[in-house]
């Protein structure tokens, strides 16, 4: 079944029919959702929602664009919640966003480095977001999370930069970008490293595939997301599906 390894359904986007769309996901092959906290709210929304779903689990971590809110007290909860709770499977999103550089690349460092050494302490792998900042993730990754495991959430760099992460021990993670006509680093992506190296997600609401590129995302729609990644490796969706699977719940510990 459809393993999505990131997903944000405690987005507004989703406050109209949250809980009809979720009790719907069987139906679409949709075995596991991680939802991943950006935020400190959406850190705690994700842990209610590991709660409320047997099929979904949690991640807590503050992305860079939120690291405004971060101090020593956030950092003791993310600690207390992920070792006490059975569901959080993960830290993240955490990593650098040069996009938009809401927040002062030194603190953005700062935060990204004390959020690796959480899930070092915790024996937990890390959700990496990282956006017009391939030199530095890397670096910071290199000195900081070699010996962690984790994803490279919505990945979007160079085909060899992501072999250098497999090296490292790291999975990259496609979605809807994939299948964007000129997505060409991510389609070259997905041909080129092993497929145990990949897992799939939405980032949902965001980053819909083709054909609701621009319309709300949801985990139901990574069959498209599949569907390309086999037509780029010469093999079936469903072995896409299949292996994809055994390489999430195999990096979150999940049996």
């Amino acid at each position: 079944m459809i393993f999505d390894t990131h997903a944000h359904y405690d987005d507004e986007q989703f406050d109209s029919d949250r809980d009809t769309l979720l009790e719907g996901m069987r139906d679409h092959n949709v075995g596991t959702i991680i939802n991943v906290g950006a935020s400190f709210r959406g850190c705690q929304a994700s842990v209610s929602l590991a709660d409320q779903y047997d099929f979904m689990y949690a991640a807590v971590g503050i992305h860079p664009d939120e690291i405004g809110c971060m101090d020593e007290s956030v950092l003791s909860w993310m600690r207390e919640t992920a070792a006490s709770h059975p569901k959080v499977v993960a830290i993240g999103e955490i990593g650098l966003d040069y996009h938009w550089d809401v927040e002062p690349r030194e603190v953005q460092k700062k935060w990204f480095i004390r959020q690796m050494e959480l899930a070092r302490e915790l024996g937990l792998p890390i959700a990496v977001h990282s956006r017009d900042a391939a030199k530095d993730t890397f670096d910071l990754i290199a000195e900081y999370g070699k010996e962690l495991s984790g994803v490279i959430h919505c990945y979007s760099y160079s085909p060899e930069m992501a072999a250098e992460y497999v090296k490292m021990g790291y999975h990259i993670g496609l979605g809807g970008v994939v299948t964007f006509k000129n997505a060409k680093k991510a389609k070259e992506t997905a041909g080129k490293i092993p497929l145990e190296r990949i897992v799939l997600e939405t980032d949902c609401p965001y980053m819909a595939p083709v054909p609701f590129r621009g319309k709300r995302n949801c985990s139901a729609y990574i069959d498209y997301v599949a569907d390309e990644i086999g037509r780029i490796r010469g093999i079936s969706k469903e072995e896409v599906i299949a292996v994809t699977e055994r390489n999430a719940k195999r990096l979150f510990t999940i049996s």
